[in-house]
């Protein structure tokens, strides 16, 4: 494994790496952004309601 880094500077590679990473994760951000379903910065869905509990009867001893 160490001679691969004596092909590649590992500096370069690993810039080269975490470019490719944070571009990629860009991409899918504003992919999932584009979509209705997946938009949660615009997103034209209400917030949902909360419901409300109703509680038990008491239970009745015989």
């Amino acid at each position: 494994m160490w001679r691969i880094w004596l092909l590649f500077d590992p500096r370069r590679a690993l810039v080269g790496l975490f470019s490719f990473l944070f571009v990629l994760a860009l991409l899918i951000h504003f992919i999932l952004l584009s979509t209705d379903k997946w938009n949660w910065i615009g997103s034209k869905v209400p917030p949902a309601t909360a419901t409300q509990s109703v509680p038990l009867p008491a239970a009745t001893s015989n």
